[in-house]
């Protein structure tokens, strides 16, 4: 039976110190990858799995010099992924045109940042390597309150079909689209768990995305069984939302 096999790979998750990035991390060291995840500051405790724990480095992934620094002081790197990102909820008239320009920069300059930086160090490993963008359903669809949010993910998809074909053959670059994923987080954005049940019967498989399914998805993509897939999106959302007009008709029926 094929399985995902990363033994001797090293991988570097972005915001792979809780959330998604987390459950990334997680499911790349039960492959057998050695982990390292980066962010702006040391968690509590590091993702573990298999017996094995990530490494932790601190890193602004927005910013290009120490980016650069980091990538050429590791061994070697296999995979990168893109993971940080994220937004306040932000109508686009409101707060000032920096904070969206932030937004942007988070979710879409600093994953451009990132794979450059990583390009020399892939090149020079044997076999080359493989980038997986996070991406969102937010950047295939209306995203009103995090305008900034949703364009910025909507060229990571077009940055990534770029850089797949520049960076050919050598490096492989693929977006995994995320819809709803329960984290730590959701009471954030979904409430008590009332809140999070509601939410999920919108979703055709009754449920919101676990990390670990986000994690299983990215091994796949980093891994040689995907060895013929890059320039893809690969859409993670259990089917997507419930199409508004189906509930239109409905209550139109209902009425009737």
């Amino acid at each position: 039976m094929l399985h995902v096999d990363l033994t001797g790979r090293t991988a570097v998750v972005t915001g792979g110190t809780r959330g998604v990035g987390a459950g990334i991390a997680r499911e790349l060291l039960a492959a057998g990858a050695d982990v390292v995840v980066v962010g702006r500051r040391a968690p509590a405790a590091l993702p573990g799995a298999a017996g094995r724990t990530a490494r932790f480095a601190a890193l602004d992934v927005r910013d290009p010099a120490a980016a650069e620094a980091f990538t050429a002081g590791l061994d070697r790197l296999d995979i990168l992924v893109n993971n940080a990102g994220g937004t306040p909820f932000l109508p686009a008239a409101d707060g000032d045109a920096r904070t969206h320009a932030k937004i942007v920069e988070l979710n879409l300059l600093a994953p451009l940042i990132m794979a450059r930086a990583a390009r020399p160090r892939m090149l020079a490993t044997a076999g080359g390597g493989a980038i997986v963008m996070v991406g969102s359903v937010s950047g295939v669809r209306p995203s009103p309150g995090t305008a900034a949010y949703g364009a910025a993910k909507a060229g990571l998809a077009n940055l990534t079909a770029s850089l797949a074909v520049e960076w050919a053959p050598d490096i492989r670059v693929n977006t995994v689209t995320l819809g709803m994923v329960r984290t730590e987080s959701s009471h954030l954005h979904y409430g008590d768990e009332d809140g999070v049940a509601a939410v999920a019967r919108t979703v055709p498989l009754g449920r919101l995305a676990e990390p670990a399914d986000v994690g299983r998805v990215c091994a796949f993509l980093a891994s040689g069984l995907a060895a013929y897939v890059t320039g893809s999106t690969l859409l993670l959302h259990g089917g997507g939302e419930r199409p508004a007009f189906l509930d239109a008709a409905t209550v139109n029926k209902e009425n009737a």
